[in-house]
């Protein structure tokens, strides 16, 4: 191996960019939420979730981080949390903070798992991060709900199905499905 060769496989493994992931589960109207909570809870797919997310870095919303304390007291174990607030004081204990997207991802970047970063919510996150995003993991769940908070749109971006699976929990029907930009 040449001289060139190293250094070129050093600059490989150094500037090599991180994925940039979403996960959500969306009803028929790509419906996410109503009161800052979810509208379905589905063992399976928050079983997929944490698999999927397990030693990876997400990146989410103030209000979303605040419903995953209000249930769990703490953020989620195995994960770096970095949470984008425009509030210039807020701060948690176990939490890295941002003031944009922007900064949110970076910060996710110098996290551990940081090969692959995803996006986890809320829906105005979701909205600022979707063109930074290279692949969605999506519940697509075949219900509709009324709901004040909605998935941006995304089907003329992510064409590509890179993995799909139908399911069903106590008569609710959903898909998993994870699509890449194309």
């Amino acid at each position: 191996m040449s001289i060139i060769d190293t250094l070129n496989s050093v600059y490989d493994c150094f500037m090599k960019r991180a994925q940039i992931s979403m996960i959500a589960a969306i009803g028929r109207n790509r419906e996410l939420g109503k009161g800052n909570e979810l509208l379905w809870r589905i063992p399976d797919d928050l079983k997929r979730v944490r698999t999927l997310t397990m030693g990876h870095p997400l990146v989410m919303g103030r209000k979303t981080f605040d419903s995953i304390i209000a249930v769990t007291g703490k953020p989620l174990p195995g994960r770096t949390s970095v949470v984008v607030t425009r509030d210039s004081d807020w701060h948690h204990e176990g939490a890295v903070v941002a003031h944009s997207i922007e900064e949110g991802i970076e910060a996710a970047k110098k996290a551990p798992g940081s090969e692959e970063i995803f996006i986890f919510g809320g829906a105005q996150i979701y909205t600022e991060a979707l063109p930074y995003a290279d692949k969605l993991y999506l519940t697509l769940i075949d219900d509709t709900k009324e709901a004040d908070s909605h998935f941006p749109p995304y089907e003329d971006q992510f064409t590509k199905v890179v993995f799909e699976e139908s399911r069903e929990y106590e008569g609710l029907k959903y898909r998993w499905v994870d699509l890449e930009r194309r």
